[in-house]
Order: C-alpha cells, then sequence, then structure tokens
C-alpha cells in the first residue's frame, strides 16, 4: 500500500505546499491533473472574459478539433465549471458560460497566462543555453 509523500515542508508567498496532493490517493491531485491539460486550461481561459458559443470557442482556440473541443466542455460541464445553454432562434444556438466555480479558476489561469507570456522568452533562452550547453544558472545538475 503506497504511503504519502514525505513533507518537503516548501512554502510560495506564504501559502505552504500542500504535500497531501502529491499522493495519487488525493481527491486534489486529480483536479490538479484535470485542470492542468491542455485544452481544459485554454477553455477555461477562452470562457473567462464571458459566455461564447461552441464556434466562437473553436475559431479562438487555434488546433483544438470539433470533437475535442465538445469533449472538453463536457468534462468541464461534468465537473461543474461551466453550464452548456440552449438558446432560442432558429438555427438553435448553445451557448457556454463558466460557473461561480469556473470564474474563480479563470481569475487562476489568467494570471497563469500572464506569466507565461512575460516568462516565454527566459523560458525560450534557458531552452537555447541547455541544447547549445551553455548555461549560466543551475551549472551543477
Amino acid at each position: 500500500m503506497p504511503t504519502d509523500p514525505p513533507d518537503i515542508g516548501v512554502t510560495t508567498d506564504e501559502l505552504p505546499v500542500q504535500r497531501n496532493v502529491l499522493s495519487q490517493r488525493h481527491p486534489a491531485r486529480y483536479v490538479l491533473e484535470r485542470i492542468s491539460s491542455k485544452w481544459f486550461s485554454l477553455v477555461i481561459y477562452a470562457l473567462g472574459d464571458g459566455p461564447r458559443r461552441h464556434g466562437e470557442l473553436l475559431m479562438m482556440i487555434e488546433g483544438v478539433s470539433q470533437k475535442m473541443l465538445t469533449q472538453t466542455l463536457r468534462a468541464i460541464e461534468h465537473d461543474g465549471l461551466l453550464v452548456r445553454r440552449e438558446l432560442d432562434g432558429m438555427p438553435r444556438h448553445v451557448e457556454y458560460e463558466l460557473t461561480a466555480l469556473g470564474r474563480s479558476l479563470a481569475r487562476l489561469q489568467r494570471e497563469l497566462c500572464h506569466w507565461a507570456v512575460r516568462h516565454a522568452a527566459d523560458i525560450q533562452r534557458a531552452q537555447a543555453e541547455i541544447s547549445t550547453g551553455s548555461t549560466t544558472e543551475g551549472q551543477a545538475r
């Protein structure tokens, strides 16, 4: 029977590391794996500024297939993070909107995306240095 990982005692910005999420048995581990998947996080981000129709999401999120978007939207709805609303009219339209829980995740996702934009060049530079063997930080790996 697996045991919980040891307490690593690291803190970041006054929030302690939640060592229990490192355990395969902890429900939060499943949530972290789920929300960190590529399409899941991009859909949450795309819905962060308001409701969207399926076609709008397809155009916004480059590279996602219709099938993958549909599966992802269903999964996010199943997790209680969005609602699917059928709109009256011809032709019928479906709109997707984040729930309060989904909006709380979208705020965090927006911060993460802003971090990624600010540091993309840093990451690319580090990757290039590792590829060429000319690292300046972390020489002793």
